[in-house]
């Protein structure tokens, strides 16, 4: 009987495993993205759709020195992230992203988004927005503030994303 039992739980366990949430990393940086429209009129406007995981894209822009993210599902479906809308400072989207992927599907995307303060443009805030994937409609879920255990909280919310609600913009 134990003979039995064995495979059965090894089977499980590998099971178990194969269910596993991963990341992976793609950049926005401009040599990663293809730029889509640019103008220097003013402060400038870009947009440029950068690569990602899973048949999905983003779509960085910019805007009056102020950056934000739309996910590009793989029918081509857009969804604004709007992180522009939580913080009204200069801002830029960090270079690398992480999509969190179940079984080769992004359900989840955190982006580094450092906003520069009001009263000392030298200063800035670096918060990680997470936000739910899907192909039916994807938004920020959360925003994890700076701290020690930013990344693992960052990554503990986007595995259970799928079921929170859109974060209202304040």
């Amino acid at each position: 009987m134990k003979q039995l039992l064995i495979p059965v739980i090894v089977l499980c366990f590998a099971a178990a495993a194969s269910a596993q949430v991963t990341s992976v990393y793609t950049s926005t940086t401009t040599k990663a993205c293809k730029q889509v429209n640019q103008t220097d009129e003013g402060a400038g406007y870009y947009e440029g759709i950068c690569p990602g995981t899973g048949g999905y894209t983003v779509e960085l822009i910019e805007g009056d020195i102020r950056q934000t993210l739309n996910i590009i599902t793989p029918l081509k479906k857009r969804h604004e992230l709007n992180f522009w809308g939580f913080y009204g400072g200069f801002s830029t989207v960090g270079e690398k992203i992480e999509w969190r992927v179940k079984k080769g599907v992004p359900i989840a995307l955190i982006a580094r988004f450092n906003v520069s303060d009001a009263e000392d443009p030298k200063k800035t805030k670096s918060y990680l927005m997470v936000s739910k994937v899907s192909k039916t409609s994807s938004c920020v879920v959360d925003v994890i503030m700076p701290g020690p255990k930013q990344n693992a909280d960052a990554r503990e919310v986007a595995d259970k994303a799928a079921a929170m609600p859109c974060k209202a913009v304040e």
